[in-house]
């Protein structure tokens, strides 16, 4: 028979499951974030509330080090830094505030990205480091702090229970009395192997790679793939024309918060790459797209979290000729950032005043920002001008200014400060973009269910697209040019709800169907492609594209097919809808301009790892991540337990000697008495 053993292990220990760490990031000069040591950090629970259960643990508990369960309402800058300044706290889990924190909350700086825009001493200095316009008021900026104790979000009620729970049945004091042993206590592992910064972790993980047939690496660079796709089919291997005119969109994809892989980015991201896709689907059913003058690139960059990793790649490519489009080629540029929370309808339009100030730039401007106005004629959105006196809010387009003068324009929902409270936060989530569904939907009929988000970001959609139809030469009426609310309702959910969904599984090639986790995350990492790129990349394949009648075979080895085009257009093999009848999948073959390019900075390629001019970023790495829950005994009865277990050690050690040195008198064998001896 199976006999089963029940471990001591799980007879002393609760391991918490839905648990999200703080871990280290380091750039070119500093390390931030947070680690335990070596094997983990222990302290006995405290619950913190209030502001006021912080005294017993920073002065009044008999039993330091603490590790404190502090309420999602008190997890500021604040309190974060009183706990950094002790030496009697061990560690911290983070229950998440249900609501959102009312008066916002943005780990983020409150100048985003500063240093690796275009503004500087150089270029614009009066509006360097945010002086003209704070753009993140609420920037707290914790998350570009050092911790030396681990930090863990509790990511499940239950769980969050658990731990209360524990800690009123052993830790509360009563009547003033101090709470006696045993005692709950929690264990945090989530030591770093990197240290100090990217420059120390890289050279140290370059030397390793030199000399170690098995090199232990400390630290990864962050990067991931830019998606970028035409609205006029190139060779992508080849070069574009010099006198061909391309009109860049924009968008970002990857989102941040305080822990690790937890970044919804509802606002700061999603809102935008939603709306820019639904732009594309809208051109590309337009019927006399091949005729115009001017070629449109859809382009989504990763990382631009970090100090604008993709775009500045995709930058230093077109300047060292390493991507079909040089910096020559761009026309114009339009970039989505932030479009969600609109007040009165009003879509803000934030141009350079620095580069304007050249009269062919200014002339371009202005027909652009005309472009975009008149397209918002009859629609339910009102656009704007931010004013020459401001300078740009956070965006990739400063990569590109960077480089050359481009005339361009960046759309948002905000004219200064960001409507955002959130942030680069865990609470950028649907509910911070007003998505709601009717009660009792079913999964199905919830992608399906066209919410008002959905249909004021289509109307978004529609205006960029009838712009861009005219900026890129258009004649004709744009009126049938527009955005379907349903594609936006399904890409809203999908990315911000439940990737694992009937749409986004038809859509995407059997083996990568594992990428559908349930709830989306958009933090850019270290292995790459993330989901977020994956299913940008056929998400856009599947609305800009055209199915096309190729076998298996063909689809996955195109060049054998002579009409292909193999250099023009990209082939998948998707695992498509369920059969209605049966439980087995129609796959079909999908062909796409849609390609992926890298996201790396430069300084990684360049080995310049103390660059001021690119990214820097970089994850350690770690061994374990893992939180437990148990109850500690008092420091005296764990001395008298160890005291007796030696004295039962060394009278068990002096027993045995004894008994093996007479063991010949112990263990003699009795002689036989009938035996006679002779």
């Amino acid at each position: 028979g199976c006999c089963q053993g029940n471990s001591v292990e799980r007879k002393i220990y609760i391991p918490l499951n839905k648990t999200a760490p703080c871990v280290r990031l380091l750039n070119a000069t500093h390390q931030i974030g947070c680690q335990s040591s070596i094997s983990g950090d222990t302290g006995v629970i405290h619950v913190v509330e209030k502001e006021e259960d912080l005294n017993w643990v920073l002065a009044d508990g008999p039993h330091p080090p603490y590790m404190i369960l502090l309420d999602g309402n008190l997890f500021n800058r604040k309190v974060m830094l009183q706990l950094k300044g002790t030496s009697r706290v061990s560690g911290l889990a983070v229950a998440i505030a249900k609501p959102s924190p009312p008066q916002g909350f943005s780990p983020g700086l409150k100048c985003p990205n500063d240093g690796f825009g275009v503004y500087s001493k150089d270029y614009g200095p009066q509006f360097a480091h945010c002086n003209k316009t704070v753009w993140n008021p609420v920037g707290s900026g914790l998350s570009y702090e050092d911790f030396d104790f681990p930090i863990f979000l509790l990511e499940d009620a239950n769980e969050t229970q658990v731990i209360k729970q524990c800690y009123q049945d052993h830790n509360v004091p009563h009547d003033g009395s101090v709470p006696e042993y045993p005692l709950c206590a929690m264990q945090l592992f989530s030591h770093m192997h990197a240290v100090t910064s990217t420059v120390t972790c890289m050279r140290r993980s370059s030397l390793q790679s030199t000399f170690s047939i098995n090199p232990e690496i400390v630290c990864d660079p962050l990067l991931d793939y830019n998606v970028w796709s035409t609205l006029q089919p190139i060779n992508s291997s080849g070069k574009v024309d010099p006198e061909k005119e391309v009109i860049i969109v924009a968008t970002r994809i990857d989102s941040h918060s305080f822990f690790w892989n937890i970044a919804p980015g509802a606002e700061s991201a999603v809102s935008s790459f939603v709306t820019h896709l639904a732009a594309a689907e809208a051109l590309h059913k337009a019927s006399d797209i091949h005729l115009l003058q001017r070629n449109i690139m859809f382009t989504f960059f990763q990382g631009e979290t970090f100090d604008y990793i993709g775009s500045s790649r995709m930058v230093y490519d077109m300047e060292k000729d390493k991507f079909p489009l040089r910096l020559d080629n761009i026309h114009s540029f339009v970039e989505l950032n932030q479009v969600a929370l609109r007040n009165d309808s009003i879509l803000w339009m934030h141009t350079d005043p620095v580069s304007r100030m050249n009269e062919s730039v200014e002339v371009q401007v202005r027909n652009l920002l005309d472009i975009l106005s008149s397209s918002s004629m009859g629609a339910n959105v009102t656009l704007q001008e931010a004013g020459y006196s401001q300078p740009l809010p956070p965006s990739s387009f400063q990569r590109f200014l960077r480089a050359r003068h481009i005339p361009g324009v960046v759309l948002t929902d905000h004219k200064t400060a960001f409507q955002n409270r959130y942030y680069q936060s865990l609470y950028d989530t649907p509910e911070n973009i007003r998505m709601q569904y009717p009660e009792g939907l079913s999964p199905e009929e919830t992608l399906e269910y066209v919410t008002d988000t959905a249909k004021s970001l289509a109307e978004v959609a529609t205006v960029v697209a009838r712009a861009l139809y005219r900026l890129a030469g258009g004649a004709n009426n744009t009126s049938a040019i527009q955005a379907d609310p349903k594609t936006v309702s399904r890409m809203l959910y999908g990315f911000l709800i439940k990737m694992n969904n009937s749409w986004f599984q038809s859509i995407i090639k059997p083996d990568i169907k594992g990428i559908l986790g349930d709830v989306p995350q958009h933090y850019v990492a270290v292995s790459s492609p993330v989901n977020t790129t994956y299913l940008v990349q056929y998400v856009l394949a599947n609305l800009t594209g055209a199915v096309v009648n190729l076998t298996k075979e063909e689809c996955l080895n195109p060049e054998k097919t002579p009409s292909s085009e193999k250099e023009m257009y990209e082939y998948a093999w998707v695992q498509g809808s369920l059969d209605p009848n049966s439980t087995s999948r129609v796959p079909y073959c999908v062909r796409s301009t849609v390609h992926l390019s890298k996201a790396l900075s430069p300084a990684f390629e360049l080995r310049q790892w103390g660059s001021t001019e690119y990214s820097t970023w970089t994850e350690s790495r770690w061994k374990e991540i893992r939180a437990r829950i148990f109850l500690v005994a008092s420091r005296e009865l764990e001395i008298i337990t160890l005291v007796v277990g030696i004295a039962i050690l060394i009278f068990s050690l002096l027993a045995t000697y004894f008994i093996n040195a007479k063991a010949d008198v112990l263990f003699s064998i009795p002689r036989d008495p009938g035996a006679v001896a002779y």
